[in-house]
């Protein structure tokens, strides 16, 4: 279902950026250096650059592409809809998805919203059977569910591994979280439902860090 890319890169990434914002430019000048200073600062990040440029190693993966038809009055449209996830596995995370007539643009489309989307995902070791202090794990158990799809994401000794389905352990571990248990609820197998179910307990998690 899930495919690795590496790295993550704009659509426009061949062209010189030119900002079009007020924290774009920020960025740009270098007085703005990071993503956490972003969120502390409470801007709203509306150009995907931002986060290309300050994370350089930032990593996609993509969760799956699927045909959609739709009848219109001259007859059956089609396109491609395609789900992405990033993360640079050390704390960040986002999810986008797009449509389009044909895949390539599809993906870069899904890349551009996921860098969008993007949240800070609180590491940590939260598991009473280990207490490390190592930011291995998550520190709480986070919650999060879109449509009929709900994910449980538990602390977990350090070296267990992800308990999870293959497709929700390369989400999980995209943000940085090495070590968790999982339970999960619907219809798992729908990927877009799972994916921003996955999101949806990062960014919960996420308002927390930034209270």
């Amino acid at each position: 279902m899930s495919e690795q890319v590496a790295p993550a890169e704009a659509p426009e990434e061949k062209k010189e950026w030119t900002p079009r914002t007020t924290l774009g430019q920020l960025v740009k000048e270098g007085k703005i250096t990071s993503l956490t200073e972003i969120f502390q600062l409470g801007y709203k990040i509306k150009e995907p650059e931002i986060v290309q440029t300050l994370l350089p190693n930032l990593k996609t993966l993509l969760y799956g592409v699927r045909v959609v038809q739709k009848q219109t009055d001259a007859g059956e449209k089609t396109r491609f809809r395609a789900v992405v996830a990033i993360g640079d596995q050390s704390g960040w995370f986002g999810v986008g998805h797009a449509k389009s007539m044909n895949t390539r643009t599809a993906i870069d489309k899904a890349i551009r919203n996921a860098m969008l989307n993007i949240v800070p995902v609180p590491l940590g070791c939260g598991s009473w059977e280990c207490r490390c202090g190592q930011p291995h794990s998550v520190p709480y158990v986070l919650s999060g569910k879109t449509g009929s799809v709900r994910i449980v994401i538990y602390p977990a000794p350090r070296g267990l591994g992800i308990v999870a389905a293959p497709h929700i352990k390369n989400l999980i571990s995209l943000a940085g979280v090495k070590d968790a248990w999982t339970k999960t609820f619907g219809m798992t197998s729908t990927d877009i439902s799972m994916a921003f179910a996955v999101y949806d307990a990062f960014k919960n998690a996420s308002k927390m860090i930034l209270k």
